[in-house]
């Protein structure tokens, strides 16, 4: 099973709902966290950057600027992760803005996998 932690607003690049790091990195430069919520989400942003390495892909194509599709997902086994994650929720929560946790046992054709995430092209049936 695939997890997978998105809001209701589309990613410009993607044309799929937005992640949670996009839209928190979106409430810090619009200014719009308080000071306790700005130490908060750095402090989940910086345990991500030490604990989840980005993805060396986003795409199937070979061709130097094909568009980045590939959309992430936890691997269910990632429980620390994932707790984290609903850290960041919170945070969002706090602004009204509303996350959803999406699962599939198809996240779409994998073009990266680590011991805790996929990142994955997503079929036409994915629920993204």
């Amino acid at each position: 099973m695939f997890i997978r932690f998105v809001i209701h607003s589309n990613d410009i690049d993607s044309g799929r709902r937005q992640g949670l790091f996009q839209a928190l990195g979106e409430l810090e430069t619009q200014g719009l966290l308080l000071e306790h919520e700005v130490e908060r989400y750095c402090e989940l942003r910086d345990w991500f950057r030490k604990n989840l390495r980005k993805p060396k892909s986003f795409t199937r194509s070979s061709k130097p600027h094909a568009k980045k599709v590939a959309l992430s997902w936890f691997k269910d086994t990632a429980t620390q992760h994932i707790s984290m994650m609903h850290g960041m929720a919170q945070v969002l929560a706090a602004h009204d803005v509303m996350v959803e946790v999406l699962r599939s046992e198809r996240p779409g054709y994998v073009v990266y996998e680590d011991e805790f995430q996929v990142a994955a092209e997503p079929f036409n049936e994915t629920l993204t």
